[in-house]
């Protein structure tokens, strides 16, 4: 018999994957209560979102009191998922995590990268939220379809939304139970009252949500009163083991052992709120210090050696942005004098021209020769596959990276020139005609979103450009 590897283990961590049958069928109001119900009878839950989403994570992240960390199967590898989740789940209780679309949904019809594969490579038990509305019976041949389709994941039980009565969600049980042997863990009425705001993306985020912490104990309350938490936490129990091979220890780079180490600018707030906590802990791991700023707020740039700009809704808050004049300038002339600028979708959008908006037209910073205008329907959505075609200051000629775009806004004026452009779209709208990654000076911006831990080289080379902006400007100080 063949022993494991030295540097491979088991490990079995408590959880379980909300699933559904499609978006909008309740997931993260279901799993935000699980959450906020297993946290008020004093247990640590740790949240992931399964599939690209901030605004779900947010949420989660509320709920649990600590970041909510992200297992995408497209964007990482399978083993780095593995890491990431074991590494995040370390003297913990519970783990909660939320998948995205329908159990089986991906991008192609093999369904690597579904939540059910998720779900099978973590070795967790599934909760379907099943949306009850105008049906009874049917709902079981379909919890016996989803179970028959693919045996290894293991559906654990059944979460029941917008039930219309008693009498409803008798015969909704009964039928269930009984042809599928699968039990029904929770029954929630229809709510007369809706507590999560939703935008085009989902759910509004938490920072514009100014009594979202009285909507998250809203939902524990819904949850504690109508899902049966204890059985949830057995069947959390009953989670597989799975083996575990560590990382290996890679040796410090020379940015990550700096004694003053570079500070890199993270705009954070109403308007810019994108931010995987992966990527900035990557940013700090690679030897930075971040240094948080509002361009709400905050009159002026504290001194730093380098700025990422994360995607948000900057046209939500446009003519506070403008009005913020100093701030806006102050971020033109730094880039002017080459500081390095890493900015996704609604950064792109703040280091344009201008927005162009149903009230009026918005000035941004003008780092970029582009006016951007908006759309009632998404002018890019999905993963992205982007092939680097030019220099640029963080990416080599040639590198194949994976990220993804959701975004409402287009270019309405660009004048800038094709050089500018270093990104060709293999697969996903982009910029502008298939093309994306503005690069002026030390500034890249993009529509896409990446994951740090799906490209790794990213952070480590944002952090060298601002250790090289630094002993430049010294130098000629």
């Amino acid at each position: 018999m063949k022993q494991a590897p030295s540097n491979q283990h088991t490990l079995t961590i408590p959880g379980i994957v909300v699933a559904a049958l499609r978006g909008g069928s309740g997931k993260t109001i279901f799993s935000v209560g699980i959450i906020a119900a297993l946290r008020s009878l004093g247990q640590s839950v740790v949240p992931f979102k399964k599939g690209p989403d901030y605004i779900d994570a947010g949420w989660l992240a509320m709920a649990a009191g600590r970041p909510c960390y992200n297992l995408d199967t497209f964007l990482i590898e399978r083993d780095i998922i593995l890491h990431s989740y074991h590494t995040h789940t370390r003297n913990t209780d519970f783990t909660i995590i939320e998948g995205n679309r329908g159990l089986y949904d991906c991008i192609d019809t093999k369904g690597e990268t579904s939540t059910a594969e998720l779900a099978k490579l973590l070795g967790l038990p599934v909760i379907l939220c099943l949306d009850a509305t105008k049906t009874t019976r049917t709902m079981a041949a379909i919890v016996q379809g989803l179970t028959a389709f693919d045996p290894d994941v293991r559906i654990g039980g059944v979460v029941l939304n917008r039930v219309a009565g008693k009498r409803h969600q008798s015969i909704l049980t009964r039928s269930i139970e009984e042809y599928t042997g699968i039990p029904v863990i929770g029954a929630v009425p229809k709510l007369k009252e809706q507590r999560f705001p939703e935008r085009h993306m989902g759910l509004v985020p938490t920072p514009e949500h100014s009594w979202a912490k009285s909507a998250v104990d809203a939902i524990r309350s819904v949850a504690e009163k109508y899902l049966d938490i204890k059985r949830i936490q057995r069947l959390a129990k009953s989670a597989a083991p799975t083996q575990v091979s560590e990382k290996p220890i890679e040796p410090k780079s020379e940015t990550a052992i700096l004694s003053e180490p570079p500070h890199i600018g993270i705009l954070k707030d109403a308007a810019f709120q994108f931010y995987y906590p992966e990527n900035l802990e990557a940013l700090e791991s690679a030897g930075a210090k971040l240094v948080y700023v509002s361009p709400l707020t905050d009159p002026h740039l504290p001194p730093v050696d380098g700025l990422y700009i994360g995607g948000g809704f900057p046209e939500t808050n446009a003519r506070e942005l403008e009005a913020n004049e100093s701030f806006r300038k102050e971020v033109k002339a730094l880039a002017d004098h080459d500081l390095p600028i890493y900015a996704e979708c609604g950064g792109l959008m703040y280091l344009g021209e201008s927005l162009h908006l149903e009230d009026g037209q918005f000035e941004m910073t003008g780092v970029l020769p582009a006016v951007f205008g908006f759309s009632k329907r998404p002018k890019g959505h999905g993963y992205t596959i982007i092939q680097v075609e030019k220099e640029n200051p963080y990416f080599p000629e040639g590198t194949e990276f994976l990220g993804h775009e959701f975004h409402y806004s287009s270019v309405i004026e660009w004048k800038g020139l094709e050089e500018n452009l270093t990104f060709t779209m293999k697969r996903g709208t982009g910029f502008f005609k298939g093309k994306d990654g503005v690069c002026v000076k030390n500034v890249l911006a993009t529509y896409t979103h990446i994951h740090a831990l799906g490209t790794p080289s990213w952070a480590p080379a944002l952090v060298r450009a601002a250790l090289d902006f630094r002993k430049k400007r010294n130098s000629v100080h």
